[in-house]
């Protein structure tokens, strides 16, 4: 086994993953799986750069991290950077901060290589499953871009597209630097409008009806399904391969668009990053499943972390 170490860098969240990876047995051994909310992207829809203090947060978690790797002994590090450093008028600052830190440089990777990432890394465990059919469509909600792969045993398409929980919140129910809470009335539509053009703009390219299976990633997908539970604090293992309905996403994306900050936040396991920024992440999730057709999706915890780990081994 290899030890390695993968770091996804965001635009709403920074995570360490630490694990063996053994390719010949396509088993990883988890140490350590970390996430921050650093908020990389904020502003960045708006200004095309990256905030000093956004960039200040993300350093910060990078030496915490750093302390990670080297406790564990990872014998190899990457760390990708994806959304908001890819549109980042000044990234060439965030690169060399994070090499001074942790020795590596971040690889600002294209959509289309986060989207194989994060395929690699949700498909993988998969494989054998009798309950799930392929082909597979796996979604990726993150804070500035969605990611769309579709696939069996390896990709058929991939898509990056610009919508995402921080974007949309930005664009559209941001007043004055505050978030509006609840959302005003018309915010809902324009961003349903937003995330329409955008799915127009993956069809393209991506079959976004021929899956078999809808399989959800990250922050959003996982806090839905965490409240579709009704879990008290979040629990990793009782949301991995949850399945939740196209119905209960819509109770709940009602719920959180009709709701106050202080009621978000109420939420026990709602991270307390994800607060302002949830309701938007909903409504793309409801979206995306009405466009799709699927009833249902299938939540992982496995993700682009787990992509980038095997890319290592």
């Amino acid at each position: 086994m290899t030890r390695v170490a993968a770091v996804d860098c965001g635009t709403n969240s920074i995570r360490l993953l630490v694990a063996d990876a053994d390719p010949a047995t396509g088993e990883l051994v988890e140490h350590a799986r970390l996430m921050e909310i650093v908020r990389l992207g904020q502003g960045v829809d708006r200004t095309g750069r990256l905030a000093p203090e956004a960039l200040e947060r993300t350093f910060a978690a990078c030496r915490r991290y750093a302390a990670v790797i080297g406790e564990h002994g990872a014998e190899k590090v990457r760390f990708v950077a994806t959304s908001a450093s890819r549109d980042a008028e000044n990234r060439d600052e965030f690169v060399r901060g994070v090499l001074d830190i942790l020795g590596v440089e971040p690889e600002v990777i294209s959509g289309d290589q986060e989207a194989a990432f994060s395929f690699d890394g949700a498909t993988r465990e998969l494989t054998g499953r009798d309950d799930l059919r392929k082909p597979y469509l796996v979604v990726d909600i993150g804070g500035g871009s969605t990611e769309f792969v579709v696939g069996d045993d390896r990709v058929w398409a991939a898509r990056s597209v610009d919508i995402g929980c921080v974007r949309m919140t930005e664009r559209h129910l941001v007043r004055d630097g505050a978030v509006q809470d609840p959302p005003p009335a018309g915010a809902a539509a324009a961003i349903r409008a937003d995330v329409a053009a955008a799915l127009d703009l993956a069809g393209q390219t991506v079959p976004l009806t021929s899956a078999a299976t809808l399989v959800g990633l990250a922050g959003t997908v996982t806090t839905v399904a965490a409240i579709a539970l009704g879990l008290e604090e979040y629990d990793s293992a009782a949301i991995h391969h949850s399945r939740i309905s196209l119905d209960r996403v819509r109770e709940i994306t009602a719920r959180l668009l009709a709701s106050t900050h202080a009621e978000r936040a109420a939420i026990g396991a709602m991270h307390p990053g994800r607060v302002d920024v949830i309701a938007s992440g909903a409504l793309i999730l409801q979206s995306v499943m009405e466009r799709t057709g699927a009833q249902e999706i299938v939540v992982s915890e496995c993700d682009i972390l787990d992509g980038i780990a095997w890319s290592l081994a």
